[in-house]
């Protein structure tokens, strides 16, 4: 079983900046993928930004150039850094990472984002 642990969430002023961490139970080195997604009340959960074991990217339209993805093999934890939020970036956050098997998911951090 693999459990994520997410933190950093919390509220900031349009044009802020967070970091969500994404800590992950297991050596993180193997996994197939990991990605942060988001869901806005009323919304349906949606990608916002990808990483594949050979550290390649990709992320959502509305988050290009303000958000990046990374992530520590060292420290089983996979990042998002948000920079120039705004608005509609007010959403609960979900780390998931995919293993051969399975996909696990976390529990979720709140950002909002206030005008």
């Amino acid at each position: 079983q693999v459990q994520l642990v997410e933190s950093g969430g919390g509220l900031v002023q349009a044009g802020g900046s967070l970091t969500l961490s994404c800590v992950v139970s297991t050596s993180i080195f193997r996994l197939n993928a990991m990605g942060w997604y988001r869901q806005a009340p009323g919304k349906q959960r949606e990608l916002v930004a990808g990483i594949d074991s050979g550290g390649r990217t990709n992320y959502a339209d509305s988050v290009k150039g303000r958000f990046t993805i990374s992530r520590d093999n060292a420290k089983n934890t996979v990042y998002l850094q948000l920079n120039s939020l705004k608005p509609e970036d007010t959403a609960v956050y979900y780390c998931k990472v995919e293993t051969v098997l399975r996909a696990y998911w976390g529990q979720g951090t709140q950002v909002t984002v206030s005008s």
